[in-house]
């Protein structure tokens, strides 16, 4: 394990929001959001109506850039996000899941967990100097982050998708070449 298990949940909930803005948005509706939920389960307040889906959608752009920014502009969102709102952090223990730390009550919207899940994971990666685990999909016709969460670091892909479509492409040229 590279990280806790709460910063890469987090971490994967941020990279699965951002990459529901690719072709197809896969975040439209409160159907999507509740599909998001069941991979990703937040506590707290779950408004579950569109006002939420549409808060949601609008955060996309900042993780996305919080997400790709270099360690100190990645700092620097962090901070920015933590300014935001007033912490009342404490450490849980619930659902299954062992002591870790929430950084807001559970009545702020869903929209301001997430951002501040999402810093507090970033957190740990740039103290660990480990940002180069989140990139821009390899696929070049895709634009959707790739998180590296192995222990090789050999993930270059968003998806399987991807990875195939450039496995099927890289022996369809060998073959043509040979």
């Amino acid at each position: 394990m590279i990280f806790t298990d709460d910063t890469e949940d987090a971490l994967r909930a941020a990279v699965w929001l951002v990459n529901s803005a690719e072709d197809p948005d896969t975040l439209n509706d409160v159907d999507d959001e509740a599909a998001f939920l069941r991979d990703f389960p937040y506590t707290g307040r779950l408004d579950r109506d569109q006002a939420e889906v549409a808060s949601l959608r609008a955060l996309r752009p900042r993780l996305r850039s919080m997400l790709l920014a270099s360690r100190d502009e990645m700092a620097a969102h962090v901070n920015e996000a933590l300014a935001e709102v007033r912490l009342t952090p404490r450490l849980l223990r619930h659902d299954g899941a062992d002591w870790h730390l929430h950084t807001v009550t559970d009545d702020h919207p869903l929209d301001e967990r997430v951002l501040l899940e999402t810093a507090m994971a970033l957190i740990d990666v740039i103290r660990a100097d480990e940002g180069s685990r989140l990139s821009v999909c390899e696929d070049d016709t895709c634009l959707a982050i790739a998180l590296d969460l192995s222990r090789n670091r050999s993930k270059r892909y968003c998806s399987t998708t991807c990875a195939n479509r450039n496995a099927v492409a890289a022996y369809r040229a060998r073959r043509a070449a040979g």
